[in-house]
């Protein structure tokens, strides 16, 4: 199973994660770490203003 929560990630996932929104210059909402719904995380609301 992947993480389930953004505290479970390796700190070079977070970094790489960093580093893409920087590069498309927009926050990231959702992360995957596998093909199960349940290991999606939440990183931003969308919706939130």
């Amino acid at each position: 199973a992947g993480a389930r929560s953004w505290s479970q990630l390796p700190a070079q996932a977070i970094k790489y994660v960093r580093r893409v929104e920087e590069l498309i210059g927009a926050p990231v909402a959702l992360l995957s770490t596998s093909p199960e719904r349940d290991d999606t995380i939440l990183v931003t609301d969308p919706f939130r203003d």
